[in-house]
């Protein structure tokens, strides 16, 4: 641990802290911009405490700016707000500062704690320490599952390409469930042909395919109880199911307060229509920043209810009269949806906040 002090103790200070793997770097200074010392730790408790035990030697603090609160702070960032202490999102600094001004872990942390002071970093980090961080976790181990389930079946296609001619005709006609049903019970003897090695490979596959599908459904069955446990209103929405629900509850966390609005909740989805004129040319096109998957989940979601959900198709209808293109009636759609999410998120979190309130 390294503590470097400059100035005497002030009355109102802000913290700003580059967060690593191994140590976090911390700055502070006081609310005239004024640089009042800097210190490491270890990345542990007694660090987290040491921090907060030199944060508060400075003076009242009103809030730390933490660099990765997603990632390698998201500890830090816990251990303070359960200490009742403000803790602020700061993304990662202007490039073209740091080609200017140079590089280094202090600079990181001091321009963290200024941004804080500016205003320019105001966003309140999610919590991820309840039912929503258990979602977000499922969801990490079922969507690695699902790319290697379809990983294994698209190599298992490879090979039966350019397999032997005798198991190409028997296996090339065949769908995929069929196929993977050939394949995984395949009977082996000693390997010493290409055409063993290659029924070896082919049961192989087959047989990670089943296994990735099993391990799949088991994460869905999670998803489906705790999405419907977190949030059974969202849950209750046209086309909205769990895998949809596990992303656009995964973006609000599990502090939803912390968003301020559903225009907000749309441009962290990216959905948010922003101005895209030119000239003569007056119209709107949809952010192209947020959380991609959850933008994939609205998606999803508008497809479906194109095809499936009356009232929906009826609006398509007459924005197709009225000369809009299917891919803008997709925009407009998932901007609605995401404002009726955001909704029905927000009256189950007020639900559940009445509750504790009430207990």
């Amino acid at each position: 641990m390294k503590s470097i002090s400059l100035t005497e103790p002030s009355s109102n200070v802000i913290i700003g802290v580059d967060t690593h793997k191994h140590v976090h770097v911390a700055v502070a200074i006081d609310d005239a911009g004024q640089r009042l010392g800097e210190h490491r730790i270890p990345v542990d408790t007694v660090g987290y405490q040491d921090l907060e035990r030199w944060a508060r030697s400075w003076g009242r603090v009103s809030s730390f700016g933490i660099e990765g609160t997603g990632s390698y702070g998201v500890g830090l960032a816990s251990f303070l707000r359960r200490q009742g202490l403000r803790v602020i999102e700061v993304n990662r600094g202007d490039r073209r500062a740091r080609r200017s001004n140079g590089k280094s872990d202090t600079l990181d942390a001091e321009l963290a704690a200024r941004s804080v002071l500016a205003g320019t970093s105001s966003n309140v980090p999610k919590s991820a320490d309840g039912l929503v961080e258990m979602i977000r976790q499922i969801k990490v181990a079922r969507d690695n599952a699902q790319k290697e389930r379809t990983s294994a079946i698209v190599t298992l296609k490879t090979v039966v390409v350019n397999a032997p001619q005798e198991i190409r005709e028997q296996l090339d006609h065949l769908g995929d469930k069929a196929l993977i049903e050939r394949c995984a019970g395949f009977r082996l003897g000693k390997v010493e042909g290409a055409t063993s090695s290659t029924k070896h490979t082919l049961r192989s596959l087959a047989r990670r395919w089943v296994f990735l599908d099993h391990e799949i459904k088991e994460h869905d069955a999670i998803l489906n109880d705790l999405t419907q446990g977190i949030s059974p209103t969202l849950r209750d929405g046209f086309g909205i199911g769990p895998d949809t629900a596990a992303e656009l509850l995964i973006v609000m966390g599990d502090n939803p307060d912390r968003v301020r609005n559903e225009a907000c909740f749309a441009k962290l989805c990216g959905v948010a229509p922003i101005p895209a004129s030119s000239g003569m040319t007056n119209r709107h096109r949809l952010a192209w920043n947020g959380h991609r998957q959850a933008n994939a989940a609205l998606y999803r979601t508008a497809i479906v209810r194109m095809q499936h959900h009356a009232p929906t198709k009826a609006y398509v209808a007459r924005r197709t009269e009225e000369g809009l293109s299917k891919r803008d009636i997709i925009r407009c759609l998932k901007r609605f949806i995401a404002r009726e999410a955001y909704g029905r998120i927000m009256v189950d979190f007020r639900a559940r906040m009445a509750v504790l309130k009430a207990i």
